[in-house]
């Protein structure tokens, strides 16, 4: 395979953020730490979407061609799993638990 061009590696990584976001299942997600508004509760990201942005982060400085095109044929099979899953996930669809309700909050 020829060596990509950076705005292949920024659209192969724009299309993994948009698939890992589209994962419907609160056991694929995690909250972060901080609230996005208090109103609005917590930020929740998947396990997918937090994968996908420390592999490029730590593979950020990779110059060699061979080891660029093998990490770059990696993501591309990523990319086809998290769409598999998400695809699985929207046709096998589970009832919400307590903790994926957004505006439930009881005082104990």
């Amino acid at each position: 395979m020829a060596s990509c061009s950076r705005s292949q590696v920024i659209s192969l990584y724009r299309m993994l953020i948009k698939e890992s976001k589209k994962f419907p299942s609160y056991n694929y997600r995690q909250e972060q730490q901080r609230p996005l508004a208090p109103s609005r509760g917590y930020n929740q990201i998947t396990y997918a979407l937090r994968r996908v942005k420390d592999s490029f982060r730590e593979n950020l400085h990779v110059d060699n061609p061979k080891t660029l095109d093998m990490l770059l044929n990696q993501a591309r099979e990523n990319l086809a799993v998290i769409k598999r899953q998400v695809s699985i996930g929207q046709m096998y669809t589970a009832q919400r638990t307590i903790v994926e309700e957004t505006g439930v909050h009881r005082d104990l």
